[in-house]
């Protein structure tokens, strides 16, 4: 059963997903780090950075109980980290990387010009086989 039990771990596709695990969390850093100290400060230029504190309250609290609050704020906050989180990655990893694949593409689509003393040995060992 331990043998078994390293075989499965030892198979490509699980240490394949422990990889991308660690690169995920941190490649999640790396845009986190962008956006809160790019992004977020280039938005604070046009208004407020952190709306978290807005919100309408419903009740006020009696007798030591809290606020009923509608946190809007907090909403619109995570809604806007949100934003500038996925274009953080559509702008430097996805449109770059179909940049990547499109050239990829043309090239193969493209073929690959024969120099003429190729196409004419190739054209004669055609015509010496079908002899």
């Amino acid at each position: 059963m331990l043998k078994e039990f390293k075989t499965f771990l030892m198979r490509g596709n699980v240490i394949d997903l422990a990889v991308a695990v660690v690169l995920g969390a941190a490649f999640g850093l790396v845009i986190a780090s962008i956006v809160d100290n790019l992004i977020t400060p280039i938005l604070g230029l046009f208004g407020d950075q952190d709306f978290s504190q807005y919100g309408i309250t419903l009740k006020e609290g009696e007798g030591g109980n809290p606020d009923i609050v509608l946190g809007w704020g907090a909403i619109l906050t995570a809604i806007i980290n949100f934003i500038a989180v996925a274009a953080a990655i559509f702008f430097l990893v996805v449109k770059p990387v179909n940049m990547l694949v499109e050239r990829r593409k043309r090239g193969e689509e493209e073929p690959e010009e024969v120099p003429a003393d190729i196409a004419l040995l190739t054209e004669i060992r055609d015509l010496l086989r079908s002899r």
